[in-house]
């Protein structure tokens, strides 16, 4: 029996590709077992859309034409097509009471029926599914050429303490034997993510005693990714995994079961309570970041520019446009949109405290890119809204008041240029900026989507290292230089805050919610600078609730899996 596992690339609501895509199978007159991920006729993740007459009735009337143009054509009972989609019910007032998450099961010759409901609903993090499915809690198997096929969809192989039912265990507790474990998933990245999903699904597979075949789709969904990464394993072998963030057709025998050379048994440290092991090594004091790997970087790196381009792509824009400023993050942004393939505009903007270090590096950047530099000093415009403020006012812009005021016309310009030239604005603040509300609201916090809000402020300087690793494309001096907002005169990121090796391991502590302030003096860090991050990091609630999508990297990252009250009481 031939596998065929179909790495689809298909926007959420884009029913009719996803229908002509099995069409067009079917058309050919192929044979074998052909698997196509989760929710493959509607897209992931769904969230309110699900509820939508307008999404579920065109949903509903795609799968009914499907079901007729089925019914026309000529049965191949050598074909089989397994693919995720919705079941919806319908009260007697067409009002929805249960909505499934399912398998369809696809021959030609017939309607398509959902043989399986997914039994694991993930509610946390990113997930909310809870709210929306109604889980199922039987087992499901399907017959195909004298094979067993034992099904799952996405959550259903990661068991673990938050749910009542164990879909692995049941099939193991069945006592049938299985020729084949199938699990069609939406599974989103995070750095590291592929390796678990291997090592689980040989965990399963020695557990079944059957090969396990694992079909992911692949697309940017605002701020998460799906990377693909398909594959096929066998005991403990991998027999084949499909590419990365694109589109993948993989095509193998079934074979044999192979007996792993060692025992192979989950302990758990696969499950998503594992997502908030804080990423610190505390064999130091005090506790310090765990550096990426050199893969994990190179997994970054792909992951943002894919996100980058399918945020522009599903948007509508065709052109990038960064704001330059002679730094490391904003150097990074502009050498991933060029990355992406896209005509790509950078502005540099100074004030009356730009270096000309600055402006040096900004324009030896674009030039090795091969990219536009335009120079708008805002000088001027900061000298006449000063006097205008005094005029008005009646008082000095001085302070805070006077630095903001900086950032916020560059904001305001930066989005001005992109109305007359209709290109997106990536934002260039890191997590570490984030975190401790170290940059302006509407002015440099300003931006369509944030492919750095995910990385500390050390973790870019990691990536900038790997940018020039064959070339210097980022010039030193930007990489060296100490961090400058430049908002005031011989301004240093460090007259702020603690130095980013320090700050950034406090705030990975915060963040996995394992650690308290406690916690991390415990691990050697000072209590003055503890207390001060926790200050500052809770203080700013507000200013990340109306931040911009942030390409999602991590485990726990900012953004739609992390929902804290803006009004909590901070003590």
């Amino acid at each position: 029996m031939q596998l065929n596992l179909h790495q689809t690339h298909i926007s959420i609501g884009d029913f009719q590709a996803s229908c002509e895509s099995l069409k067009n199978l079917i058309d050919q007159n192929v044979t074998g077992l052909h698997l196509f991920p989760e929710l493959h006729f509607s897209g992931y993740p769904l969230q309110d859309l699900v509820f939508q007459k307008e999404f579920w009735s065109r949903y509903l009337t795609n799968i009914e034409q499907l079901d007729l143009w089925l019914t026309k054509q000529k049965e191949n009972d050598q074909l089989l097509i397994l693919a995720g989609g919705l079941d919806y019910e319908f009260d007697e007032n067409n009002l929805i009471t249960h909505i499934t998450n399912v398998i369809y099961k696809i021959t030609p010759g017939h309607k398509s029926q959902a043989i399986y409901r997914k039994c694991l609903l993930p509610n946390y993090d990113i997930f909310d599914e809870k709210k929306y499915f109604t889980p199922g809690n039987d087992i499901g198997t399907v017959q195909f050429l004298g094979k067993n096929i034992a099904l799952l969809i996405c959550e259903d192989m990661w068991f673990s303490s938050g749910y009542e039912y164990d879909p692995v265990e049941a099939l193991k507790k069945s006592k049938e034997q299985f020729d084949l474990v199938v699990n069609l998933s939406a599974s989103p990245f995070f750095i590291g993510k592929q390796e678990k999903r291997i090592e689980r699904a040989c965990e399963i597979s020695s557990e079944l005693a059957a090969p396990f075949a694992y079909v992911n789709r692949v697309g940017g969904e605002d701020e998460i990714q799906f990377d693909g990464g398909s594959f096929i394993v066998n005991g403990d072998n991998v027999e084949l995994v499909g590419k990365r963030f694109s589109s993948d057709l993989l095509i193998l025998d079934l074979p044999d079961y192979k007996k792993p050379k060692k025992k192979l048994k989950s302990d758990h440290i696969n499950t998503w309570e594992s997502l908030f092991n804080p990423n610190l090594d505390c064999s130091h004091s005090p506790c310090l970041l765990n550096s990426l790997s050199d893969n994990g970087d190179k997994e970054v790196l792909a992951a943002v520019v894919f996100g980058i381009s399918e945020y522009a792509r599903k948007c509508g824009f065709k052109k990038i446009l960064v704001a330059l400023s002679g730094g490391i993050d904003s150097a990074v942004v502009v050498v991933l949109a060029k990355m992406t393939g896209l005509p790509v505009e950078a502005v540099y903007m100074p004030s009356l405290h730009s270096s000309s270090l600055s402006y040096e590096g900004s324009l030896k950047l674009c030039q090795n890119l091969g990219i536009k530099l335009k120079n708008f000093p805002i000088k001027f415009l900061h000298s006449t809204t000063s006097h205008g403020f005094m005029e008005n006012f009646g008082d000095q812009l001085a302070g805070i008041a006077d630095e903001n005021i900086q950032s916020r016309l560059r904001g305001a310009l930066i989005y001005t240029r992109s109305n007359q030239t209709g290109a997106m604005v990536l934002n260039t603040s890191n997590k570490s900026e984030l975190a401790v509300g170290y940059s302006t609201q509407y002015g440099d916090s300003v931006g369509a989507i944030s492919p750095l809000g995910d990385l500390y402020k050390s973790e870019v300087y990691h990536l900038a290292e790997l940018i020039n690793k064959d070339s210097e494309i980022i010039p030193r001096e930007i990489i060296d230089r100490p961090p400058t907002a430049e908002l005031r005169p011989d301004q240093k990121d460090e007259e702020s805050l603690p130095p980013y090796e320090r700050l950034d391991a406090i705030l990975e502590g915060f963040l996995s919610y394992r650690f308290t302030r406690e916690d991390l003096i415990k691990h050697g860090h000072a209590k003055e600078e503890v207390k001060k991050v926790y200050d500052l990091y809770t203080k700013s609630e507000y200013k990340r609730n109306q931040f911009g999508p942030i390409i999602k990297l991590r485990p726990k990252s900012f953004g739609f899996g992390y929902r804290v009250p803006i009004t909590a009481r901070k003590k």
